[in-house]
């Protein structure tokens, strides 16, 4: 098979040819459908989280059809689809896995990161990791719900019944997390980078109230925030504009450092928190909503081989909603 291959950290993907794996007693083999590109797989590949498992393959949001069982598997049949999130296995016994916060466990393998995942034409998953998909979605719709929706629904959990949400950072999680927010009855402000006026129109597009660039004011005080926007300078501004009472979610794996800021931003109950990793309970969770919200997904479609453009372009900010790669897509038939 081919794969686009991360031989170290800082360095382009290379299209290789590679052997198909072979699943064990509880894996399946997938050929990816479609395979969402995350702000995460450029934090990986920027060396930003140190700990890859290299050589590797990227890729997290993944869609896919069960070609091949191992002899434990029971959850899903040859040829139905599935879905491969970022949590890709647990120990289930440490005390987080105990409790119900397996996101914490010290011991946990995530896709793209640890274990190899979908930049390639097939990969392996466990059956208890993977998710069913709504029908409403086709393959190339449905891969950014795996992180950007999974990872977005948790922290506007996180965010508590604020009415007045603000979200920085209007890329894949936020265009998908906006519409179960207005689904849930929420007013939105979307913050996008400055003089970014076809990220705010698309925010209003998608139900926001008010949309600016993330130097300015709302116009009215937030109940809670959330950061999807990787910059730590963000978090006295978002402080700045919420309630007393209200929660200030950084919801990014990796973030710049936060700068000092003055107590009084904090004080009055505000609450700054992060969100790590998800629960399978969450992607069930959300995976039952989003059809009922009635939730859409924007993606622009790339060819595997085009990994590394689709990279640098979510860089740049030039992917209006999610980025995603297509096994078997040619350029012809690319839609920018």
């Amino acid at each position: 098979m081919q794969a686009m291959i991360l031989n170290a950290q800082g360095e382009p993907l290379r299209l290789t040819d590679v052997p198909r794996p072979t699943p064990g007693a509880d894996q399946m083999l997938l050929q990816v459908r479609a395979c969402g590109v995350c702000r995460t797989d450029l934090h990986v590949l920027d060396g930003d989280l140190l700990e890859p498992r290299l050589p590797l393959v990227l890729g997290h949001e993944i869609v896919g059809i069960v070609v091949e069982k191992g002899a434990n598997v029971q959850a899903f049949s040859l040829g139905e689809r599935v879905g491969v999130p970022w949590l890709g296995r647990t120990c289930g016994a440490c005390r987080y896995c105990a409790s119900g916060a397996e996101n914490l466990c010290d011991a946990a393998e995530f896709t793209g990161y640890t274990l190899d995942g979908g930049y390639a034409e097939f990969t392996l998953a466990n059956q208890d990791y993977c998710f069913a998909l709504p029908a409403e979605y086709s393959d190339a719709e449905a891969a950014p719900l795996l992180c950007a929706g999974l990872i977005g629904y948790r922290s506007l959990v996180a965010a508590g019944d604020a009415p007045r949400l603000g979200i920085y950072g209007f890329g894949a999680a936020a265009h998908i997390i906006t519409q179960v927010a207005r689904w849930q009855g929420r007013e939105v402000f979307a913050f996008t980078k400055p003089g970014d006026a076809d990220g705010q129109e698309f925010a209003l597009q998608l139900g926001a109230s008010w949309a600016g660039g993330a130097d300015q004011a709302p116009p009215q005080e937030m109940d809670a925030a959330i950061l999807f926007a990787p910059v730590g300078e963000l978090v006295p501004q978002a402080l700045r504009h919420t309630a007393k009472g209200g929660t200030v979610v950084c919801a990014g794996i990796h973030m710049s450092n936060i700068p000092e800021f003055p107590y009084a931003l904090l004080w009055g109950e505000r609450c700054v928190r992060s969100v790590a990793n998800l629960t399978r309970r969450d992607g069930e969770a959300f995976l039952a909503i989003a059809p009922k919200a009635g939730v859409r997904t924007e993606v622009v479609e790339f060819p595997l081989a085009a990994a590394n453009e689709a990279l640098q372009r979510l860089r740049a900010g030039q992917v209006r909603g999610a980025a995603v790669l297509v096994p078997g897509l040619t350029p012809s038939s690319q839609k920018l």
